[in-house]
């Protein structure tokens, strides 16, 4: 058994770790979760991750929740793969603020656009802005290129770069030229290929 187990169903968040485990390039095992089936709510899971939900990533025996979380703690723990900001860089507050941008920013905002409320909440209460005025921010941010980071592809990317996905092809984010070129560029890496090719096989099963 490998030390990585990924606890996983296909397609969800948990495709984002499928992703940044196929960066890696190291052994990883896959547990499917079939939530149809409510499995994410079996005792023995939620033991693992009390919300009972995916992704759970255990590693050598500890589980890590949280997809940001759990990016940030793989590149890190396999620095040879350069899909970090190690500790020491100026650079790095830039890129660890990507990698929280998404689920703390971009996702709240994309669910209020989904999911309206009869009475739009005070950006100053719930800490983030619009969607429309989010994602100004990050189209900017793609401009430069050709990753958040400039040069060099991170976990930031991936984690950015699957909810732009996401997000095109359910429609709740526009296709913005910008957009489109820089999801473009990240689905034809090898590793994004490879993730997405197993997330068809495993929901064909």
């Amino acid at each position: 058994m490998a030390d990585l187990i990924l606890y996983h169903a296909s397609p969800s968040r948990s495709s984002v770790v499928l992703w940044m485990l196929e960066e890696l390039a190291k052994p990883y095992d896959i547990k499917p979760i079939k939530l149809s089936d409510n499995e994410q709510l079996r005792d023995d899971y939620r033991r693992l991750n009390p919300l009972g939900k995916v992704p759970t990533l255990v590693h050598k025996g500890v589980a890590i929740t949280e997809v940001a979380a759990i990016c940030t703690y793989l590149a890190d723990e396999f620095p040879g793969r350069k899909l970090n900001i190690p500790v020491g860089s100026p650079q790095r507050g830039v890129y660890l603020k990507w990698l929280f941008f998404a689920p703390s920013v971009m996702e709240p905002a994309a669910n209020d656009k989904v999911f309206p409320r009869k009475e739009p909440p005070r950006p100053g209460a719930i800490g983030y802005r619009d969607l429309d005025t989010v994602l100004d921010i990050v189209a900017k941010a793609t401009v430069p290129g050709p990753y958040l980071m400039g040069e060099q592809f991170t976990a930031a990317d991936v984690v950015v770069g699957s909810l732009l996905r996401w997000g095109m092809m359910f429609g709740f984010v526009p296709k913005r030229p910008e957009f489109e070129t820089y999801v473009g560029r990240l689905n034809s890496r090898p590793a994004a290929q490879r993730a997405m090719a197993k997330d068809k096989e495993l929901s064909a099963r």
